[in-house]
């Protein structure tokens, strides 16, 4: 396997879109970015800076977001956004911890802490970060004219 992945990988592989569910979906814009966290040092002072990815190595870390924008007159409740986790990366561990994540494309969901997985071996054992396959938020209410996001981090396998 090459060392880095091209802009293009990116584009086909990492910006898979976000998946929504509500009452009225077309009432909320979403738009899904991709940003590259990059340590850059000044005068002896590290800082980390999102920027584009416009090549990435295996371990480099990534900024998913995903943000959205209630466009009618009135309130949205209950809006799930659902994005499917890239094949080629594995999400952090830090960012499962407060959201629903499902190991098995979809079918059912959780806390990771919560979900099991196929060992190999014709049991089961508990589900790792590496397992995630979707991540989902629910968002309660977006009032009209009202926006925000949520985001993930994630480590190019």
């Amino acid at each position: 396997m090459k060392a880095t992945f091209l802009a293009a990988v990116l584009a086909l592989g990492l910006l898979s879109g976000p998946v929504y569910a509500a009452a009225n979906p077309s009432a909320v814009a979403l738009t899904g970015s991709v940003q590259l966290e990059k340590t850059v040092t000044v005068d002896g002072t590290s800082r980390i800076e999102l920027v584009e990815p416009k090549v990435v190595v295996p371990g480099d870390r990534l900024l998913f977001t995903t943000s959205y924008r209630n466009d009618s007159a009135a309130a949205v409740t209950d809006f799930v956004v659902t994005n499917p986790v890239p094949g080629a990366v594995v999400v952090s561990p830090d960012a499962l911890n407060s959201v629903e994540v499902s190991v098995d494309g979809g079918k059912t969901w959780g806390l990771i802490a919560a979900l099991k997985v196929a060992d190999g071996k014709g049991g089961l054992r508990a589900a790792l970060a590496a397992d995630a396959t979707h991540l989902r938020w629910t968002i309660p209410s977006i009032a009209p004219g009202a926006s925000g996001k949520v985001e993930y981090h994630a480590i190019v396998r």
